[in-house]
C-alpha cells in the first residue's frame, strides 16, 4: 500500500509541475514542466522507479494522440505543397547530419546520442526513444530544449525583421475536432498495443509509441476512427512520459551539463543554418513568404512553431504541414534508425 501511494504522490508531483509550466506558457508544458518536477522530487530521496506497465500505457496514449493529427484535411493540404515539402524531407536529414556531425567529431559524443540530439522537433519522440533505448537523456535534452528556447525567444524578431506577416490565423490544423467515441479510441489502442508488442519482438526502440503511432495514423487518414484524443488522458500521458525521463536526470552531473551546453550552442548554430539555407529555396519553390517558410523549416516543435506562424500573422496551415510532415516522419523513422545503431554499435564491439 505504501509503493501504491509513494507512486500517486509522484504521479501527483509531476501532474503539478506540469501544470505550473502551462499556467506559465512554456512550450511543451506538461512534458517539460513534469520531467523538472519528477527530477527535483528525485532529488528529496522519496522517489521510487516507474513500473514498466506505466511507462508502456505512456507511450500508447502518446503515441495514439500524435496519430490523430493525420486526418483527411491534413493529407490533402499535403498535396499544395509537394515540392516544398520534399525540400522539407531532404532538409531535416541534412539539419540532422550537420549537427550529429558537430557532436561527433567536435564535441565527442557517441553516434546513436547525437542523432537523437540532432532530430529537428518532435521533441516528446525523441526524449522518448532517448530513454526507452537507455541513451544519455540529460545530454539530449538539454540540446533538444536549448534549441527550442532560442528559437522561441529569437524567432519571433527575426520573422518581424523580414517583413512576415497576414496569413489567415483561423487555419490551424485539427481546430475544433471532436474528441474520438469510446470505441474508436478502444481500437487504436489496442491495435497499437499489439502492433507495439510485435515491434518489441523485433527490437525497434520504442515499439510501444511506435506502434501506436501508426494504427492512429492509419485509422485517422483513412477516418475509421474521427476526432482526437480526450485532452485530459493526452496529457495524463505526457505527464507520465515526463515522469519516466526525469528518472533518467536524476543522476546527472555539473560537468555533464557544461558539456552539454557548449555541445547545444555548437549543434543549434550548425543546424539553424542548414534550416535557413532550405527556408530560401522553400520560399521561392512555393511562392510563400520567406518569413513562412523559415518558421516552417525552423527546428522546433509542432505546437510551438504552429502557435508561433497565428501569433506572427502568418499561414499555421503552410507552417502546420510541414511541422506535421517532420513531427510524424520523425515519429516513424528515428525508433528505427536509433535501433540500428545500437544493434551496429555492439556489433562493432564484439
Amino acid at each position: 500500500m505504501r509503493l501504491i501511494l509513494a507512486h500517486l504522490a509522484q504521479i501527483l508531483i509531476a501532474g503539478l509541475g506540469g501544470l505550473v509550466f502551462y499556467w506559465l506558457g512554456v512550450p511543451a508544458a506538461w512534458l517539460s514542466g513534469s520531467a523538472i518536477a519528477a527530477t527535483l522530487w528525485g532529488l528529496s530521496g522519496f522517489a521510487v522507479p516507474m513500473p514498466r506497465a506505466l511507462a508502456d500505457t505512456a507511450m500508447l496514449v502518446s503515441g495514439a494522440a500524435m496519430g490523430a493529427a493525420v486526418t483527411p484535411e491534413a493529407i490533402a493540404a499535403m498535396g499544395r505543397y509537394p515540392g516544398s515539402l520534399a525540400l522539407l524531407v531532404i532538409g531535416v536529414f541534412a539539419i540532422s547530419f550537420a549537427s550529429t556531425l558537430w557532436l561527433t567529431r567536435i564535441s565527442g559524443w557517441r553516434k546513436a546520442d547525437a542523432v537523437l540530439a540532432s532530430v529537428p522537433g518532435a521533441l516528446s519522440t525523441v526524449l522518448a526513444v532517448a530513454a526507452d533505448r537507455k541513451a544519455d537523456v540529460p545530454s539530449v535534452a538539454i540540446v533538444q530544449n536549448l534549441r527550442l528556447f532560442v528559437l522561441i525567444a529569437l524567432l519571433p524578431s527575426v520573422v518581424v525583421a523580414t517583413g512576415g506577416g497576414g496569413g489567415n490565423p483561423n487555419a490551424l490544423i485539427g481546430q475544433g475536432m471532436p474528441v474520438e467515441s469510446p470505441g474508436g479510441m478502444a481500437l487504436v489502442l489496442a491495435g497499437g498495443l499489439a502492433l507495439g508488442m510485435v515491434f518489441n519482438q523485433l527490437k525497434v526502440a520504442a515499439p510501444v509509441l511506435l506502434g501506436a503511432t501508426i494504427v492512429s495514423s492509419v485509422s485517422h487518414g483513412a477516418e475509421w476512427v474521427t476526432g482526437v484524443i480526450p485532452p485530459v488522458i493526452a496529457t495524463g500521458g505526457l505527464v507520465l512520459i515526463g515522469l519516466f525521463i526525469a528518472e533518467r536526470f536524476r543522476n546527472i552531473q555539473r560537468s555533464t551539463l557544461q558539456r552539454a551546453l557548449v555541445a547545444a550552442l555548437g549543434s543549434f548554430g550548425v543546424g539553424m543554418g542548414v534550416a535557413v539555407v532550405f527556408a530560401v529555396l522553400a520560399a521561392w519553390l512555393a511562392g510563400v513568404s520567406f518569413a513562412n517558410s523559415l518558421v516552417a523549416f525552423a527546428p522546433g516543435g509542432l505546437e510551438a512553431m504552429t502557435v508561433l506562424a497565428l501569433i506572427l500573422g502568418l499561414d499555421p496551415l503552410y507552417v502546420g504541414i510541414h511541422h506535421l510532415v517532420r513531427f510524424l516522419g520523425i515519429g516513424l523513422v528515428l525508433p528505427f534508425l536509433i535501433g540500428w545503431l545500437q544493434r551496429r554499435r555492439l556489433a562493432d564491439a564484439e
